[in-house]
């Protein structure tokens, strides 16, 4: 399998892990909650990721002699990536256990029991911007 063919399916991976997020967390139910994920945090993963996502794209599939297509704009799109990753990885700390008279207890719901989504989707987003990373400074895309 190419490198190019991998970096397009992890880009479609990563948008899958900005849209589950943002269904998972966007309700107001308390779903998938071990504590409540601020507002401004779940905003800044689904506008990072979005953004991201069509910078990225764009990017990918622009003659590379384009402004569209230029150093600039990847570097930009993966900025934008690492941002989603490391706010995704704040975002999964709310299943870190906590003790104390406030302490929430964890919540299940249908998607999946405990962290085990979360971890793999939020882990999965930082190996993916890491193997994006070097598929740019290696001139791969």
């Amino acid at each position: 399998m190419s490198s190019q063919v991998v970096v397009y399916v992890l880009t479609a991976l990563a948008a899958v892990v900005v849209v589950l997020t943002r269904a998972r967390l966007g309700r107001s139910d308390g779903a998938a909650r071990r504590a409540d994920v601020g507002r401004l945090w779940l905003a800044a993963h689904t506008g990072a990721g979005a953004l991201a996502l069509v910078l990225w794209l764009t990017f990918l599939v622009a003659p590379a002699d384009t402004a569209l297509g230029g150093s600039l704009l990847g570097v930009v799109a993966l900025g934008l990536w690492w941002v989603v990753a490391l706010v995704g990885l704040l975002i999964l700390a709310r299943w870190l256990p906590s003790k104390g008279k406030h302490a929430q207890a964890g919540t299940e719901d249908s998607w999946s029991t405990g962290p085990g989504l979360s971890v793999l989707a939020h882990v999965g987003m930082v190996v993916g911007v890491a193997v994006f990373t070097w598929a740019y400074w290696s001139a791969v895309v």
